[in-house]
C-alpha cells in the first residue's frame, strides 16, 4: 500500500441536477474529492468518469466547467484569490474559466502560433512580460514543444495540438483540467502521449487535478486514483430512472491500486466490477 494523506477539499459537488426543456439529464450528483499528498513527491489528482452513452457524462462536465448552470445544487472549488481561514481556503462556485476544458478537437486559434496562443492565455495574469515569457518557455520545454513555438496549429501533429491545448487551459484556468474522451480514436502511440501528458500535469503541482471520461475501462483503472460510474439508478418499482447519477465510486487509493507500475489481477477485478455496474445501469 502506497502511503498518502488527504488534505483539504478540492472539489465538492452537492445535489447537482441539470434539466433541459423539462427533461432531467443528471440528478442527485454528490461527490467530494480531497488534495492527495504523498511524501517526497508532487502528486496531483486523476479522476475518471465512466458510463454508457447517454448517461450524462458530457452534461456533468459542462456543469463542472461552468458552461451550463445547474438546475439544482452546486459545484464548489477552493477560492485561491482569498486568504485562508484557519488553514483552509474559502470555497467558491465554479464559473466559466475556473476549470480548463479540452475537447476532442483540441481547438486552437488558427491565426496564432503556439507561443502567441499561450501568451494570450496569460492575458489576465498579473505577471510581467518577462515572467510570462519565462513561464511559457518553461512549459514548452517540459512538454517537448519548444521547437514548435513559432508554428501554427495546421503545422502541428494531433499530439502537439493536444499538448498546446492542455497548456493553454492550465495557464488560464489554474489547477483543474476536464478532458472529454481524450483517448477516443487514438492509436497506441498517441494514447501513450496522452498518458504522458496526464503525468506531466500531475507532477507540475500537487493541486493539479485531471478529470476525464473514457469508454476504455482498463485505461481508467490504470490512470485514475478515483473512478465514478454514471448510470440510470434503479427505482423502488424495479424500473430504471431516465436520468444519470453516480451509481458507484471506486477509491483506488484506499484499495491500494493507485499509482502502481503494474496492472495486476486486482486491477482486472475492478475492471470486471465496473463493467457489471455499467451493464446493470
Amino acid at each position: 500500500m502506497i502511503k498518502y494523506e488527504q488534505k483539504e477539499i478540492i472539489l465538492h459537488i452537492e445535489n447537482l441536477s441539470v434539466t433541459y426543456d423539462n427533461k432531467t439529464i443528471i440528478q442527485d450528483i454528490n461527490l467530494q474529492e480531497k488534495d492527495t499528498v504523498r511524501e517526497g513527491i508532487t502528486q496531483g489528482q486523476c479522476i475518471a468518469f465512466l458510463g454508457r452513452s447517454g448517461r450524462g457524462k458530457s452534461t456533468l462536465f459542462k456543469a463542472m466547467t461552468g458552461l451550463v448552470t445547474p438546475t439544482t445544487g452546486s459545484v464548489l472549488i477552493p477560492d485561491f484569490s482569498k486568504p485562508a481561514i484557519n488553514g483552509s481556503q474559502p470555497a467558491k462556485y465554479v464559473h466559466e474559466g475556473d476549470v480548463g476544458f479540452v475537447d476532442q478537437k483540441y481547438t486552437l486559434f488558427r491565426h496564432k502560433t503556439v507561443f502567441q496562443t499561450l501568451n494570450f492565455a496569460l492575458r489576465n495574469s498579473k505577471l510581467s512580460k518577462k515572467e510570462k515569457e519565462d513561464k511559457i518557455l518553461s512549459y514548452l520545454n517540459d512538454w517537448g514543444l519548444y521547437a514548435f513555438k513559432d508554428q501554427y496549429p495546421n503545422e502541428l501533429s494531433g499530439g502537439q495540438r493536444q499538448r498546446t491545448a492542455i497548456i493553454e487551459q492550465l495557464l488560464c484556468s489554474g489547477f483543474y483540467m476536464v478532458m472529454d474522451e481524450p483517448f477516443s480514436g487514438l492509436d497506441v502511440g498517441n494514447i501513450q502521449n496522452v498518458k504522458s501528458a496526464f503525468d506531466l500535469i500531475s507532477k507540475s503541482h500537487e493541486l493539479n487535478t485531471v478529470i476525464f471520461s473514457t469508454h476504455d475501462i482498463e485505461l481508467a483503472v490504470e490512470l485514475a486514483d478515483s473512478i465514478y460510474v454514471l448510470g440510470y439508478p434503479k427505482l423502488e418499482n424495479g424500473n430504471f430512472a431516465n436520468y444519470g447519477t453516480i451509481i458507484k465510486n471506486f477509491d483506488l487509493k484506499k484499495m491500494g491500486l493507485a499509482w502502481n507500475d503494474e496492472f495486476t489481477k486486482d486491477h482486472l477485478d475492478v475492471v470486471k466490477e465496473i463493467k457489471l455496474a455499467m451493464l446493470n445501469s
